[in-house]
């Protein structure tokens, strides 16, 4: 069989109503057919507002969902159902599991009220809605938080304990994690974290940090909030994944960074003098499912009828995960 080539991928998305959308950290193959990249929900946004009837998403599955709740009206396909494993380690189960050792710890359930990081799936977000909270996004979160502490509750966030635990460091806030920490500091924490994390980011260590400062005394660190906090804080500068492109872009060529993030990402940054902030290559297994093959047989499914991979969401589901989703605007603009 021969290989896939774009031009018979742009060759389909002309003749189907298809918007090909593809997240940052996948493969250049995928990047480069995509009409719309970008972060997770930038992405959503987006495809939201195409003129398309169909969005084939290249990325992970709750990055399909996010578009499905958004806009119920698209029909919504991915190359691979691929799972972000941070996303997976918190389900509804888990998530009311969380909320009971809160209560356990003496804390009332109507004094809770829980964030999720975007990075979680429809059903995690629609509890989190029914709750009377909201989502938020890594460049967000901050914020976000600062206008949901106005409500005087406990914050209960998941799935991430890093960036819940950086964003506590940043806003001085007092942090613990449950399954860690005891139920008096549970109690005596203004954010209470889910104890999840992103596989690729723990590759980024104190170690790492030091190899590079001792190697070029000059060189910026640049890291993602999802890294483990004590690399967050020798860190230069920390930043979601649009922060940290602009930051690199913007310094100059012969300024030398070293990037402790997805690789897919850090090697498209610059034409020299950037590193990738660790001695193994931190390339996402899940996002690295997709190839340009998965594209094309994709979009040769659409074309037949016989469609694959459609992301479905229940109408309950999306009703209370819009609300947490539109309640992240409301603070973002309020």
């Amino acid at each position: 069989m021969n290989p896939v080539t774009k031009e018979q991928i742009e060759s389909l998305k002309k003749e189907l109503s298809v918007t090909v959308v593809a997240h940052y950290y996948q493969k250049d193959e995928v990047f480069e057919v995509a009409d719309i990249t970008g972060d997770s929900l930038e992405l959503a946004k987006k495809a939201k507002d195409s003129d398309s009837e169909w969005i084939l998403f290249c990325g992970v599955g709750f990055m399909g969902q996010s578009v499905k709740i958004l806009a119920p009206q698209k029909r919504v396909a991915m190359p691979k159902i691929a799972c972000c494993a941070m996303a997976r380690m918190i389900d509804s189960t888990y998530f009311d599991a969380s909320v009971e050792a809160m209560e356990k710890a003496g804390i009332p359930k109507e004094e809770i009220l829980p964030i999720t990081y975007i990075n979680s799936g429809a059903e995690v977000k629609a509890k989190v809605g029914k709750m009377g909270g909201a989502v938020c996004t890594s460049s967000s979160a901050v914020k976000i938080i600062q206008k949901a502490l106005k409500q005087g509750k406990k914050i209960l966030f998941v799935p991430d304990r890093c960036l819940g635990q950086n964003v506590a460091r940043m806003m001085k806030l007092k942090s613990a994690v449950i399954g860690i920490d005891n139920s008096e500091a549970l109690k005596g924490a203004d954010i209470v974290c889910y104890n999840g994390f992103c596989s690729v980011h723990q590759l980024f260590t104190l170690k790492d940090v030091e190899f590079f400062r001792k190697r070029y005394p000059d060189i910026k660190i640049v890291v993602h909030p999802e890294c483990d906090p004590a690399v967050c804080e020798v860190a230069d500068f920390v930043g979601s994944t649009s922060q940290i492109i602009k930051y690199v872009q913007s310094l100059p060529l012969e300024q030398k960074v070293a990037v402790g993030t997805e690789y897919n990402l850090v090697h498209r940054l610059r034409e020299k003098n950037t590193f990738v902030l660790s001695s193994t290559k931190p390339e996402c297994p899940t996002m690295n499912e997709t190839t340009l093959e998965d594209v094309y047989s994709t979009l040769q499914a659409i074309k037949k009828g016989e469609v694959i991979n459609e992301i479905l969401v229940d109408e309950d589901t999306i009703h209370w995960a819009k609300v947490a989703l539109e309640r992240m605007f409301e603070y973002l603009e309020g």
